[in-house]
């Protein structure tokens, strides 16, 4: 049974999260910028490509750059972990956390009921993420396999360009759940003022969402990688 401090303005701010999370890729799209990292895509076929041509035998260059990605994903994955195991364990103990949480004066009195489903949001938010990031694990090690498998292509027959293409593709995928795995803390954080209020945290999920907006489409380092992209697409002509 739902809690009777369950309105509609607290439902709303619930679905705002998710909903600004899920809908992240289509706004930038309809916004005409699409993100950094479809954009990227074309970089890393270049990439493949480079790892056709013979003077790139030894590729240690290439090992460290996959190394450092793969680093990068168990660290986040390792670290939410951690995160989501301490968010299960107060579960255990969700109404001992609700007294001491009810003391503090700018926190407005709710129910328990209430309470346990903002705690649960908040866990959920933290096991999309978990998840997010062992599947980008799980891609890039597909990648590498693939990777390994270009040394023995020719590079310039079409089913070397195949084997470049679906290797970007799936490296571009892996990097993709990465990116989403890490966008989900920004809504945690969004997902942390619902304690304070609905209205609050509709607020906080808007500035999260502008900020990630404006990151991939409009920084210094959003317009810095769209001229190197259109510069790659010069070249090729």
């Amino acid at each position: 049974m739902l809690p009777t401090d369950l309105d509609l303005p607290r439902i709303l701010a619930i679905a705002l999260i998710f909903a600004m999370w899920g809908l992240y890729s289509p706004i930038l799209s309809a916004l005409g910028r699409g993100t950094l990292n479809a954009q990227l895509h074309v970089v890393r076929m270049r990439w493949m490509r480079m790892l056709l041509q013979t003077h790139r035998d030894h590729r240690t260059f290439d090992a460290l750059m996959m190394g450092h990605i793969s680093n990068s994903m168990a660290f986040f994955g390792s670290a939410t972990l951690l995160v989501l195991a301490g968010l299960l364990g107060t579960l255990a103990n969700i109404s001992r956390l609700y007294a001491a949480v009810m003391e503090i004066k700018f926190v407005p009195i709710i129910s328990l009921e209430l309470f346990t489903i903002y705690f649960v949001t908040l866990t959920l938010i933290m096991a999309i993420c978990f998840f997010s990031f062992t599947y980008a694990l799980r891609k890039l090690a597909y990648t590498l396999a693939m990777i390994g498998g270009l040394s023995e292509a020719p590079g310039d027959d079409p089913q070397s360009k195949i084997m470049v293409l679906e290797t970007a593709t799936v490296m571009t995928e892996a990097v993709k759940s990465l990116n989403n795995g890490i966008r989900g803390y920004y809504f945690a954080l969004a997902a942390f003022f619902l304690f304070v209020g609905p209205y609050a945290c509709m607020v906080m999920t808007a500035a999260m969402s502008g900020l990630l907006l404006y990151r991939q489409g409009f920084s210094t380092t959003a317009l810095a990688i769209e001229r190197y992209v259109d510069a790659m697409g010069d070249l090729k002509k």
